[in-house]
């Protein structure tokens, strides 16, 4: 057998050998390439849950004011314990009046000075008028006689105005509770000085009913204006106030919305009235207002595992022909425990992945299971 013909049958032996390998491989890699992914679907359902919606909130009293002195001095008492209740009209401070004191009684004797002033000129008057029907006076000393009776009477009326002012500083040495309400830590001690109108005494704030504001979206005024104009009473329990894990025990009620939306935020101010009936509440708390939202009634629930989020939107998997899977947006409503409620994009019966979800893609193929039991409907 020659050379060239011994070649020739090496490459078809080889090439045949090369076909089988092949051959198997191929068989090999189909019979290890993966199964389509399980997946468990679940229907939509209606449900009819009642949930709260948070908005933070800050507990402020409707009445509040800070105490500043109508007139400067040195504080001769402090009138009340700090943190106590105060009744209005209670005295809380008082100021040196020895000065005021004085300056009345200066006032009262310049009044008593002006009305002598006044007596006499009124005499002289009378006496010219009558030497005047004489013609027994020239007419120039009558007229200088009655303007000088004008100038006493306004003297005198003067003089009288100085002893109002003189006995309103006095009353001003004490001041006094405005209403009834809690006042706080006195700012000042006997003996120091105070400038009127500047230096902060204290403040007191009303304490029977609390203010809590919060402040909320545009799109939620006509809700909150229905709410308002409804007849929600204090034993109602559409608003709750909670702090951390605890909740307050009263409900509370909704009084006013502000006067017009915060152009910056988009935002509007509303305020509400809470009982404070055991003093648990103090201005300045920070919370969360829960509001009652009874617009889920008829609405579509779902499994929150069965959603995706990309890029900020979510999607859920709809089972399709062939047991193909494609993607569908939705919006998302609150979350109800381990369900979620949809706003748009399902309806009622359709049925999504909720097992598996992580392993598929659009328009993958797959093995559904045994459907995962529905939920009983929410009431």
């Amino acid at each position: 057998m020659s050379f060239k013909f011994s070649y020739k049958l090496f490459q078809i032996a080889f090439s045949a050998s090369f076909l089988i390998i092949m051959s198997c491989g191929n068989k090999n890699a189909a019979q290890q390439a993966p199964p389509p992914p399980s997946v468990l679907l679940q229907e939509a359902v209606v449900t009819d849950a009642v949930f709260y919606d948070e908005f933070p909130a800050t507990v402020s009293a409707l009445e509040m004011v800070e105490l500043k002195p109508q007139v400067s001095g040195f504080i001769t008492g402090v009138h009340f314990a700090d943190g106590a209740r105060v009744k209005k009209g209670q005295l809380l401070y008082s100021i040196d009046e020895q000065l005021y004191n004085a300056n009345y009684q200066q006032a009262v004797a310049n009044a008593q000075v002006q009305e002598a002033n006044l007596n006499r000129a009124q005499k002289d008057a009378n006496r010219y008028h009558e030497l005047d029907k004489n013609e027994a006076i020239a007419k120039q000393m009558v007229d200088n006689a009655d303007a000088a009776l004008e100038v006493a009477k306004k003297q005198a009326a003067a003089a009288k105005a100085n002893i109002q002012g003189a006995q309103t500083s006095v009353r001003y040495t004490k001041v006094y509770a405005p209403f009834d309400g809690v006042i706080g830590i006195s700012n000042v001690k006997v003996g120091a000085a105070v400038t009127a109108g500047q230096t902060i005494l204290n403040t007191v704030s009303s304490d029977g009913n609390l203010a809590v504001d919060i402040n909320i979206s545009q799109n939620d005024i006509f809700r909150f204006s229905k709410l308002l104009s409804g007849k929600n009473s204090l034993t109602d329990s559409t608003f709750k106030l909670a702090f951390g894990a605890d909740e307050y025990p009263y409900p509370g009620r909704i009084v006013l919305l502000d006067r017009a939306v915060n152009p910056q935020t988009g935002t509007i101010k509303a305020r509400l009235d809470f009982p404070n009936k055991d003093n648990l509440l103090r201005a300045g708390m920070n919370g969360i207002i829960r509001v009652k939202n009874n617009d889920a009634k008829n609405a579509v629930s779902i499994p929150y595992k069965a959603v995706i989020e990309q890029l900020g939107e979510y999607f859920v998997y709809i089972p399709g022909d062939s047991n193909k899977v494609s993607q569908r947006k939705v919006l998302l409503g609150n979350v109800l425990g381990s369900d979620v409620l949809i706003k748009e994009g399902l309806k009622a019966g359709e049925k999504v992945v909720v097992e598996g979800v992580q392993n598929l893609r659009e328009g993958a193929k797959v093995t559904i299971g045994s459907p995962a039991a529905a939920p009983a409907e929410k009431k």
